[in-house]
């Protein structure tokens, strides 16, 4: 009896971590682990660093976007980097950012 209760108890907790995935993604945004969000912060800081062009990939509900740039300026209060690109730039939320890489 208790066995079936414990089997239970591990089809409702799946069910539950389904429903909260799912939910997840009705609102669109995949939420970054800990360690990929550790990664995306420290090719920001490089590229503010060091002046190396990154290519940024947002997340957007209609597909994702991508930006070329450097990183020219981090508020780590507001969470936000400043992009520039030629003579534009553009202040980004980083947890919107889904990707960065060094190009």
């Amino acid at each position: 009896m208790s066995k079936k209760l414990e089997d239970r108890g591990l089809l409702e907790r799946k069910s539950r971590i389904s429903k909260e995935e799912l939910e997840t993604l009705r609102r669109g945004k995949l939420l970054l682990d800990a360690q990929k969000l550790e990664e995306i912060e420290c090719t920001l800081a490089l590229s503010l660093r060091t002046h190396v062009r990154v290519t940024v990939i947002l997340y957007d509900p209609s597909g994702n976007k991508l930006l070329n740039g450097f990183v020219t300026s981090i508020h780590t209060h507001s969470r936000e980097i400043k992009l520039q690109w030629a003579e534009e730039w553009k202040w980004i939320n980083v947890d919107d950012i889904v990707e960065v890489y060094i190009v």
